[in-house]
């Protein structure tokens, strides 16, 4: 659905994106990561026809976003992490324009805006002044304005910003439902929701793409997929240092604990279990036990791995 080859955006002499490459398949939920500053939104502006590339090649369902921009717009539906909105008019009433202006057939547009107020759940406010809604209802406007048109690519620049929780969760579970039928390219700093949602995940930092995997799969690449929690009643000392004997140990992290009780964090070599093995230390040394959990690497600690020096 998506295809980018070596694509670069200057600005004034800012390299923002560097010769970049990548490819969104059709039906694929993907979550675009990076920090602030990373290169996202230049990156969905440009995919959007926005912007114009400086360099490289970039087509949509087999368009390309510069000879064929109008032909790449009909096939998209772009919500900007600011979304601009008509704040004098009324909910229906903008979603009836925008739907005119994106050429749905007329006798379509009744039924494309009552779909797309109910499945952003604002169908309650549609008769309201688009500029006295709160944050969070503005945000879903404008979810419902990328919908209208029935793109075949969704591209979301933080769509749940503004949102409470129970919203984050009804617009997670709506981005699910809605990669049935659509391709979504969704970039958020709520990384969790990435977890939940995305079938894969691009990481670019300082214009430059660090990674594409799944979701899973990043996250074993933090120091070996995640860690054992232990709690026992030894010295950190003697924790410490029976445990780094082990041979597929890489790390041991000690936090404080209650009283004679010691917590530490251990961290494996890529691919080891080390359950076993800490086990039997304990065991050896007759120490009490109070925990053995093991704990998963997020995705988060992946992002923060890939995008910090």
């Amino acid at each position: 659905m998506i295809e980018v080859d070596n694509f670069s955006k200057t600005y004034a002499g800012f390299r923002a994106v560097q010769g970049i490459s990548f490819h969104v398949n059709k039906g694929e939920i993907v979550g675009f990561l990076g920090p602030n500053g990373a290169g996202k939104s230049t990156t969905m502006k440009v995919l959007a026809g926005y912007l114009p590339p400086t360099d490289g090649r970039i087509q949509v369902g087999g368009y390309d976003v510069v000879t064929d921009s109008l032909e790449v717009r009909k096939r998209i539906g772009y919500m900007p992490e600011n979304v601009p909105l008509y704040t004098d008019m009324r909910v229906h009433e903008f979603l009836r324009f925008r739907a005119e202006l994106k050429k749905v057939p007329r006798r379509k547009i009744k039924e494309r805006v009552a779909y797309v107020l109910e499945r952003a759940s604002i169908t309650d406010v549609q008769n309201k002044i688009i500029g006295t809604l709160s944050k969070g209802y503005r945000q879903r406007v404008g979810l419902a304005d990328a919908m209208v048109n029935d793109p075949q690519l969704l591209i979301l620049d933080e769509p749940t910003i503004g949102l409470d929780p129970n919203q984050i969760r009804a617009v997670r579970d709506l981005i699910k439902d809605l990669g049935r039928d659509h391709t979504i390219l969704l970039s958020t700093h709520i990384l969790s929701e990435v977890e939940l949602t995305c079938n894969r995940v691009l990481v670019i930092n300082r214009g430059k793409i660090e990674a594409s995997d799944t979701p899973a799969n990043l996250t074993r690449l933090v120091r070996g997929g995640g860690s054992v929690l232990i709690e026992v009643k030894a010295p950190a000392a003697d924790v410490i240092s029976k445990i780094e004997a082990l041979p597929q140990i890489d790390d041991v992290e000690v936090v404080p604990g209650e009283g004679d009780w010691t917590i530490a964090k251990v961290f494996g070599k890529p691919g080891a279990d080390i359950r076993e093995d800490i086990f039997g230390v304990v065991r050896q040394n007759n120490w009490p036990l109070r925990e053995l959990s093991r704990v998963k690497a997020t995705l988060e600690e992946a992002f923060v791995e890939l995008t910090q020096e």
